[in-house]
């Protein structure tokens, strides 16, 4: 399959390579910024390289493409290509507003192609083999969902296009959160409802540099979405309790790792468990994403994150905004089509 990148930054080269790794040929690259699109060309040996994304989208010879441009963007380039007839894989965001995500899930269905959310922690094996021992029922029924990823920029201030309200839409919600609020649903269903609370306190942006926000989901089980820049180095975990055991996962120092915790018989001893340590290696997520929406267009499987998944996702950030700002739990069932987050 011969494919197009839209974006030529940082998330971008975990795409190249997950193409790479799936035999598919990029044959056309697009970034307005004539460095960044010559560096990529010349990395990933590139023959086609295009200053206008809808130059790209209307290349005859993409099949697909992967969408890597800052969140305000995702719109746009998602509709030109669904209209040029890719396939498309949007990295998250999907978009910044609920009206917006259905109108790139309309044109999608309407020309008949896939349309994959780039929520790449779906892909990584610690989370699918979760949701599996959930769903068997391994852990009982599920009482407390905790998920966190942080990072400090490595010791730098945010990136430009992440520190504005204009070009981002919001902070590490929107950066880290996003994939939390998507893991949130894809372990426990459906979230009634939100709380949020969220700080800059860290740097000079306009967008939160902190954010908790707490969970209420349908069953009833609860649940905490931690996200921050001001964290040291890099971390990401999800907890998920049950009342026959409890996962951990925890990745800080690049050698993640998810533990088991239950009991095989009852006891006095609090701190008696039977503990099972699972360590699971392979494609990088994003990479692995990647291959896996090429799947999807084969028809190979089904799409592992919808644009409609994509959307539930932007809902809970939406929500999640609206908590902050009105200093109230909001409900998901007060969100239809709202303004941007």
């Amino acid at each position: 399959m011969k494919v197009g990148v839209i974006g030529a930054g940082g998330v971008a080269r975990f795409h190249f390579q997950g193409y790479q790794a799936a035999g598919a040929e990029v044959v056309a690259v697009a970034d307005a910024h004539e460095p960044t699109l010559k560096r990529a060309q010349a990395e990933w040996n590139v023959p086609r390289g295009y200053a206008d994304f809808t130059d790209l989208c209307n290349d005859p010879e993409v099949e697909a493409v992967s969408i890597c441009l800052p969140n305000a963007l995702h719109h746009p380039a998602t509709v030109a290509a669904a209209r040029a007839g890719k396939h498309v894989l949007c990295e998250k965001p999907i978009s910044l507003s609920l009206d917006l995500a259905e109108d790139m899930i309309r044109v999608c269905a309407e020309a008949g192609v896939v349309l994959q959310t780039g929520h790449h922690l779906r892909s990584n094996p610690f989370a699918e083999h979760a949701r599996k021992m959930i769903q068997a029922g391994d852990l009982g029924r599920l009482t407390f969902i905790r998920l966190r990823q942080a990072h400090d920029w490595g010791g730098q201030p945010p990136r430009a296009s992440f520190g504005t309200v204009a070009s981002a839409g919001g902070g590490t919600l929107l950066d880290n959160g996003s994939h939390m609020m998507d893991l949130s649903r894809y372990f426990g269903g459906d979230v009634a409802s939100v709380y949020a609370q969220m700080a800059t306190l860290a740097y000079d942006v306009e967008v939160e540099d902190t954010s908790l926000v707490q969970l209420k989901f349908a069953s009833g089980a609860l649940g905490s979405v931690e996200n921050a820049w001001t964290a040291t180095g890099w971390e990401e975990g999800f907890w998920i309790y049950g009342t026959c055991g409890a996962l951990e996962y925890t990745n800080r120092t690049g050698t993640p790792e998810m533990r088991f915790v239950h009991r095989t018989s009852p006891g006095t001893d609090w701190n008696t468990q039977d503990v099972t340590t699972f360590r699971f290696a392979g494609l990088e997520p994003h990479a692995r994403g990647v291959v896996e929406f090429l799947e999807a267009v084969r028809g190979e499987r089904p799409v592992i994150c919808s644009g409609q998944d994509g959307l539930e996702a932007v809902r809970l950030i939406v929500a999640s905004y609206q908590s902050a700002r009105e200093g109230r739990s909001v409900a998901l069932s007060e969100l239809s089509t709202q303004p941007q987050a």
